[in-house]
C-alpha cells in the first residue's frame, strides 16, 4: 500500500492565495448585486505590449511551417534568448554573467519551488519575514522546515529574520548561521527593498558563512532609485554565493504567458566542492522539457527597442497606480509604505485590527480586495498588502471606497 508524503501533510490548511479566492467567491455568491474591485493577488491587468504580440504571431506562423517548426526545445533555453537576456540583464550591468549559466524556465515560481532540491534536507534556510509563501512552503514539502507551530505559525528550522516599520523593512543578519538565505528584492509583499550597499553586506555575509542566496529579482523592472541593485551580481563576490531568479511575469505581463529564468554561476560550489550550476543543468534537463519556442520567442521580444519602449509605458502605469494609492492612503491617515521601487503598498491595519479582520472588513464594507498581512508569515500581522496591478479607474474607485470607511 503507497503511503502519501508525510511532509505535504505537515502545511497548515490551504495556500494563501486559495484561501482569498475561496473567501471573496462565498461573498460573491452571498451578495450578487456587490461589484468587487480586486487589488489582492499580483496579477497584471494590461494586455501584452503590442511588439510581443506580434512576436507571439511570428512563432505560431514558423510552427505551422514544417521548414521552421520547432519541438523541443534545448536544456538552457534557445541561444537567442540566453544571448538577449545575457547581454540586456548583466552585460549592460556590468555583471559578469554567461550565456551558460543562464536557465529559461516556465516562471520564477516554479524555478522558487524547485531550486531547493538542490540541497540537503539537513540544511537551514533563513527568510525575511513578512515573506512570499512559496519559499517556505517548497521547503516543508522537501522536509527541511521541521515542525509547525500553530500558535507562533513558525516551523521549528527556519530562521525568521523580521522586517517591519521598527527596523525599516531591512533583514538583521540571523544570530544562527543558516545554509539558505531567501531575498526577494524589490520585496514582496512588503514593496520596500534595500540599497545596493546592504545587500553587498548580505553578498560578504554569505561568503564569509559559506552559504548561499536565493534572490528572486522579479520586480527590478518597478526600480525607480539608483542605489539600488536589479541584480544581485552587481555586488563584489555574489558569483561564489548566490542564485538568481528572474520572471517575464511582472515586467512583461506573462502572468498567462510563463517564462522566466534562474542564473547559477559557475563559481558557486558547495562546502565539499560540487558544482550547483552542473546539479542545476542536471535537474533542468532530467525535469523539463524547456519552454516552448513561441514564448522564448515572446520573451526575446521584451529586449527589442519597441518592446523596451511599450513595456516602460507598462511599468509607468502600475506605478502611478502605486502612487495613487500610497498617496491616497497616507491623505487618509493610514500607515503605508512601499509603492517606490515596487507596485505594492503595505500598510498598517487601522484600529490595531487583525489583518484577517480588516480583510474581511474591507471585503464587506467596502467590497475591496486586498491580502491579509499574517498570510505572509508571523512578523505580517498587523499590515495588509494591496497591489498596483489594476486599471487606473479601478485603483481610484477602490480608494473612494475605503477613504469613505
Amino acid at each position: 500500500m503507497f503511503h502519501a508524503n508525510e511532509n505535504y501533510l505537515k502545511l497548515p490548511g490551504s495556500y494563501l492565495f486559495s484561501t482569498i479566492a475561496r473567501k471573496v467567491n462565498e461573498f460573491s455568491q452571498a451578495n450578487p448585486d456587490k461589484e468587487i474591485i480586486r487589488l489582492g493577488i499580483g496579477d497584471v491587468t494590461q494586455p501584452l505590449a503590442p511588439a510581443i504580440v506580434k512576436a507571439l504571431h511570428d512563432a505560431v506562423d514558423e510552427m505551422a511551417d514544417a521548414s521552421t517548426f520547432k519541438g523541443y526545445a534545448p536544456d538552457l533555453g534557445y541561444d537567442f534568448l540566453r544571448k538577449t537576456i545575457c547581454e540586456n540583464d548583466y552585460k549592460a550591468r556590468g555583471c559578469d554573467i554567461t550565456e551558460d549559466e543562464i536557465f529559461v524556465s516556465d516562471g520564477a515560481k516554479s524555478d522558487s519551488g524547485n531550486i531547493q532540491e538542490l540541497f540537503m534536507p539537513g540544511d537551514r534556510i533563513a527568510v525575511c519575514d513578512p515573506v512570499y509563501p512559496v519559499y517556505v512552503d517548497s521547503n516543508v514539502m522537501a522536509g527541511r522546515c521541521g515542525d509547525y507551530n500553530k500558535d507562533t505559525e513558525t516551523w521549528s528550522n527556519v530562521i525568521y529574520m523580521p522586517t517591519t516599520m521598527e527596523n525599516g523593512f531591512v533583514p538583521e543578519f540571523p544570530k544562527e548561521t543558516p545554509d539558505i538565505i531567501y531575498l526577494c528584492l524589490p520585496n514582496n509583499p512588503t514593496g520596500t527593498t534595500l540599497t545596493k550597499t546592504q545587500l553587498q553586506e548580505w553578498v560578504d555575509y554569505a561568503n564569509k558563512n559559506n552559504a548561499v542566496i536565493i534572490y528572486d529579482a522579479a520586480y527590478e523592472a518597478y526600480i525607480s532609485e539608483d542605489n539600488v541593485a536589479h541584480s544581485i551580481y552587481e555586488c563584489d563576490g555574489a558569483r561564489t554565493c548566490a542564485i538568481e531568479i528572474r520572471s517575464f511575469s511582472k515586467n512583461a505581463g506573462f502572468t498567462g504567458v510563463r517564462l522566466g529564468f534562474t542564473v547559477v554561476p559557475k563559481d558557486l560550489k558547495s562546502k565539499d566542492g560540487v558544482s550547483m550550476r552542473d546539479l542545476w543543468a542536471r535537474r533542468h534537463g532530467t525535469k523539463f522539457n524547456g519552454a516552448p519556442y513561441i514564448q522564448q520567442k515572446a520573451g526575446e521580444a521584451v529586449y527589442s527597442e519597441e518592446g523596451k519602449k511599450q513595456l516602460r509605458e507598462q511599468v509607468a502605469y502600475y506605478m502611478k497606480n502605486a502612487a495613487a494609492i500610497k498617496n491616497g492612503l497616507k491623505d487618509a491617515g493610514f500607515t503605508v509604505f512601499g509603492g517606490v521601487n515596487a507596485p505594492y503598498i503595505w500598510m498598517k491595519t487601522p484600529d490595531k485590527m487583525s489583518s484577517w479582520d480588516f480583510f474581511d472588513y474591507l471585503l464587506e464594507k467596502a467590497n475591496v480586495v486586498g491580502t491579509p498581512g499574517s498570510g505572509f508569515g508571523p512578523s505580517g500581522e498587523g499590515y495588509f498588502r494591496l497591489t498596483a496591478f489594476g486599471s487606473y479607474e479601478n485603483t481610484l474607485a477602490a480608494l473612494e471606497r475605503i477613504k469613505k470607511l
